[in-house]
């Protein structure tokens, strides 16, 4: 989800648009825009999606396996005599 939300950031900003955005954001806020968009970098912009992506798929993961832990932990006891 967060790498989503990240590669939309993304194209955003490739596409030029996201200085109006962050503008238009910051203004219905009452706050005074004050930052600049950088120009867009390959490079950078595919190391932030691929890692929030890792840490969200890490997440999931680390998820899963604590759920399971409760089970793994009574079916256990439930064999011991």
């Amino acid at each position: 989800m967060l790498a989503c939300c990240h590669l939309t950031w993304s194209l955003l900003v490739a596409a030029g648009l996201a200085q109006a955005f962050i503008d238009f954001l910051f203004s219905i806020h009452f706050i005074k825009p004050i930052y600049v968009i950088e120009p867009f970098d390959i490079l950078r912009a595919a190391m932030w999606v691929l890692l929030t992506g890792c840490i969200g798929y890490g997440g999931c993961v680390f998820g899963l396996v604590w759920n399971r832990l409760p089970r793994l932990a009574s079916a256990r006891r439930a064999r011991e005599p």
